[in-house]
């Protein structure tokens, strides 16, 4: 007798089952600052296209390494690795390296590559669009489950202090800013002047409300642009409503996702286990109860209760200023069920003075440009002991 469960085609050609079973893919994009042979900010270059997903940002010194959906933690490892191994070994050869820091922590001129929706932005922005220019992040994407979206999505927004747990660096031109100086940078200076663009939206009831959003945050920027002396044409040319907001938590409809843009690059493993415990967070919704209430928030296998939308803003606020410092950060991750002694971000490591010369920045960048080549290669070894013999392989 055939099956009656009733499935759809999901993202990227899967089959998604309705009632929520079947694997929950996820990918990841991570952005690496480029250093020379004396740790300072220099273009990719040669890196660009050396694999699959190697790609230029908009800013100069800066490598974004992307993957493909997954199904498994394994398969996005081996892929992750894979491909930042292949990016390395042409950087040997170039006597370049990827620097795993949110930040160039010094003063540094960040140069752009020219582009019609980057003069857009800073048309739109002003001067403040410069503080984009210094920040290097991890975007992970969940594939949305049919119906289960907006859960998705309003679990994404309260899990949103998570971004403590990969916090790499306090410093912006040559001084401490916060334990999270990119987010701090980002969501609290960039986009001051158009908050709704780049901060924190509340929890939304469904798809309809997420949509008309968007056309409103759309029809804002596009009006910001005409005020700013920006043809409209050239607005509705380069941006559609998706793509004119920069909002941590987003619906992807081009990709069928949920995107959690919030977190800072970080060593590979980091980033691995991040992605994998904010997926495990979205796939306890395939068998839980939702609600929204109170300030504290809980997640076990019957119930998720994610806490009222300012609580989270708190949260969030302490993650960005004192990291896991934060002790009401740290006991918040943890009734969410996130493994907050298996993190040590790089930022707690690196902070404890109040400024940062460009010297000590550049031994920096290549201090953890060496970590992350060490990381890469200690995958390659573990994957090459775990692999199979000729005969076993045979047998």
């Amino acid at each position: 007798m055939s099956s009656t469960t009733d499935h759809r085609s999901g993202p990227h050609g899967t089959a998604v089952s309705v009632d929520g079973s079947g694997p929950l893919r996820r990918s990841i994009e991570v952005e690496y600052w480029v250093v020379d042979e004396e740790g300072r900010l220099v273009e990719p270059g040669g890196l660009v296209g050396t694999t699959e997903g190697a790609e230029r940002e908009f800013v100069e010194p800066i490598l974004e390494v992307k993957t493909t959906p997954c199904e498994t933690t394994a398969e996005l490892r081996g892929e992750l690795y894979e491909r930042l191994e292949t990016v390395l070994r042409r950087a040997d050869e170039l006597g370049k390296g990827l620097v795993p820091l949110a930040t160039p922590m010094s003063e540094e001129v960040i140069g752009e590559l020219d582009g019609e929706r980057t003069r857009i932005q800073n048309r739109v922005v002003g001067d403040d669009f410069r503080y984009v220019r210094h920040c290097a992040g991890t975007h992970i994407h969940v594939e949305q489950r049919p119906g289960r979206e907006i859960d998705q999505l309003n679990a994404l927004v309260a899990a949103d202090p998570a971004l403590a747990l990969a916090n790499t660096s306090p410093y912006f031109d040559g001084r401490r800013l916060a334990a999270g100086a990119r987010s701090k940078l980002y969501r609290r200076m960039a986009y001051d002047d158009v908050p709704h663009q780049g901060g924190l939206w509340r929890y939304a009831d469904d798809t309809r409300e997420w949509s008309r959003r968007l056309e409103r945050r759309f029809e804002e920027f596009v009006t910001a642009a005409v005020n700013a002396g920006v043809d409209r044409t050239a607005v509705e040319s380069n941006f559609d409503p998706e793509s004119a907001v920069w909002t941590p938590v987003q619906l992807r409809e081009c990709f069928s996702t949920v995107e959690w843009r919030s977190p800072d690059n970080a060593l590979p493993s980091e980033v691995l286990r991040l992605a994998d415990d904010v997926a495990g967070f979205v796939e306890r919704l395939d068998g839980a109860e939702l609600r929204i209430e109170g300030e504290t928030g809980r997640a076990t296998e019957e119930t998720v209760v994610l806490p009222e939308f300012d609580a989270v803003l708190r949260y969030v606020d302490a993650a960005i200023e004192e990291g896991l410092e934060s002790e009401d950060v740290r006991s918040y991750l943890d009734r969410m069920g996130f493994d907050v002694d298996a993190y040590s971000p790089v930022t707690h490591d690196i902070d404890g003075r109040e400024s940062i010369s460009p010297e000590e920045a550049r031994e920096l960048r290549l201090e953890h440009a060496e970590r992350l080549e060490r990381d890469v290669r200690g995958a390659e070894r573990r994957s090459a002991r775990e692999a199979p013999s000729l005969r076993e392989r045979t047998d």
